[in-house]
């Protein structure tokens, strides 16, 4: 069974930045699209950046230009560099397939942005 590792949350204030990780085990990132969600309260979850198989990115309009999705498949981890964020970038953020497996979500890591 597949198991997903996300770390790197933390408190930022406004502008800041931050850097998500997600370590997999039983899921090999080079034959996986994998993507960066998230959910904030009272509000589903969203996906806010993928990466195919072939390296290929695309992102939420509302996260483009400041969040940067990357990958280091030796390590079978995939990252989310996240700039000027803001106080809606508040969430739990989760990395899974693309599309997600239910039973891949993880614990998630909570990004809070203060104004």
């Amino acid at each position: 069974q597949a198991q997903l590792m996300e770390s790197g949350g933390g408190l930022v204030q406004a502008g800041g930045s931050l850097r998500l990780s997600c370590v997999a085990s039983g899921i090999i990132f080079r034959f996986n699209a994998m993507g960066w969600y998230r959910q904030a309260p009272g509000k589903q979850r969203e996906l806010v950046a993928g990466i195919t198989v072939g390296g290929d990115t695309n992102y939420a309009d509302s996260v483009k230009g400041r969040f940067t999705i990357s990958r280091d498949i030796a390590k079978n981890t995939v990252y989310l560099k996240m700039n000027s964020l803001k106080p809606e970038d508040t969430a739990v953020y989760y990395c899974n397939t693309r599309p997600p497996i239910s039973n891949n979500w993880g614990q998630g890591t909570q990004v809070t942005v203060s104004s």
